[in-house]
């Protein structure tokens, strides 16, 4: 079933048809008063997958159809199925359906996925496999996560406020390459022993390593022009690869300021002085759980967006990093913040609507200082407010130009 949003509160003329109850259908959008022949259509993949998905999605959208209509956007979004929902519909984390759609759009925003309900399932059906499988068929290879203190929730870090004043890193994670994909990999029985044997396999390509150090030389340019390269080079080969080239691609950057830090040293000197870093650059498994790490700098998962990008040719694939929180789906109780300030970075960087993508960002500014908080970021003085309403609240800052 599918129903017209509510009209603008701007007074702008805005229709966009948004899913009730089904999914996997195509949702029609006009929004703004833009000539068709002068206007381009953005169009989106909505993936609201699982647990608080849907919620969190529900609210985001709301927030796009403000700034769309507030900055005379056009948006077309379609909701497509992925995850444990796709599972149980048609068996698969990641329908063809669903990739060629994906495949066809501007960009795609992703809720989360995943949950104890799929979690005995095999590998090869989990929802994180099709996750897995959607970056690799789109070339996502970067993986970007900013890590930026609020002013207004400093409090809420677990680290002391003079350690977590001013952070403002971007953890740049290699995310088709490493651990995650290398081959040979398996769960076998050592024939001599009769001992199960697990088995992986970290291997990067040279070509793997250039593009991904690219990407964070290009950021490092656009910020403080400094890079840390994060490694295990004194013990694993593929990190002596790495490191190597690195060093390659960093020779046609002279501005940036290069360095180089073992894993298990940066995981440490995050927590302890996490101003020194600007921009850090890693592979697949050190980047998981380094731009973790670095979440809880903000004070929750729950603020954090991330962007994965590939060679421009296709599209992006914008999802905040926390994830389907199952124990508190349909309770109201999710933060929306993160999957909205990941559609923010859409609007950024697959939309280029710079503009839009700003006044996005203004509006979280906004209702925090006005000191709104859901219950992961909440203080004492603050008003706490459920996922729906911090939403509606977004929508009102946006309407109202961040004010």
């Amino acid at each position: 079933m599918w129903v017209p949003c509510p009209a603008s509160p701007i007074g702008r003329r805005s229709t966009i048809l948004f899913p009730i109850a089904s999914a996997g259908t195509p949702v029609a959008s006009t929004t703004g008063a833009v000539s068709p022949a002068t206007a381009k259509t953005h169009t989106i993949t909505l993936l609201p997958g699982d647990g608080i998905g849907d919620e969190i999605m529900d609210a985001t959208v709301k927030v796009l159809e403000a700034v769309a209509s507030r900055f005379d956007l056009n948006l077309s979004m379609t909701s497509a199925l992925m995850g444990g929902v796709a599972i149980d519909a048609t068996g698969e984390p990641l329908p063809a359906a669903t990739l060629d759609q994906c495949r066809s759009s501007d960009a795609v925003l992703l809720a989360c996925i995943g949950g104890y309900k799929w979690d005995d399932l095999p590998r090869a059906t989990r929802p994180e496999t099709g996750l897995l499988a959607l970056r690799k068929q789109l070339g996502l290879f970067a993986n970007l996560r900013p890590a930026k203190s609020f002013e207004q929730l400093e409090g809420a870090s677990s680290l002391k406020d003079e350690v977590v004043n001013g952070v403002d890193l971007m953890v740049v994670r290699e995310l088709t390459g490493g651990v995650y994909f290398g081959t040979p990999k398996g769960i076998d029985t050592d024939p001599s022993t009769g001992a199960r044997v697990g088995y992986s396999n970290m291997i990067y390509h040279d070509y793997e390593v250039q593009r991904i150090a690219r990407v964070a030389m290009d950021i490092a340019m656009k910020r403080g022009k400094g890079v840390v390269s994060v490694d295990k080079a004194n013990v694993l080969e593929v990190s002596q690869l790495w490191r190597e080239e690195v060093i390659k691609v960093a020779a046609d950057y002279p501005e940036v300021d290069l360095s180089h830090m073992y894993v298990d040293n940066a995981a440490m000197q995050l927590v302890r002085w996490p101003k020194q870093f600007d921009v850090m650059v890693t592979g697949n498994l050190f980047g998981d759980v380094l731009s973790d790490c670095a979440s809880m700098l903000v004070g929750s998962l729950g603020m954090l967006p991330s962007a994965s990008l590939g060679d421009g040719s296709g599209p992006g694939v914008f999802e905040p990093v926390h994830g389907s929180a199952p124990d508190i789906a349909g309770q109201d109780k999710a933060n929306p913040v993160a999957c909205v300030l990941s559609a923010a970075m859409m609007l950024r960087y697959a939309l280029e609507e710079t503009d839009a993508a700003d006044a996005v960002e203004a509006a979280v500014e906004a209702v925090l200082n006005a000191g709104w908080r859901t219950g992961d970021i909440m203080s004492a003085g603050k008003t706490l407010v459920g996922c729906k309403r911090m939403g509606e609240l977004l929508v009102e800052a946006v309407s109202a130009g961040g004010k």
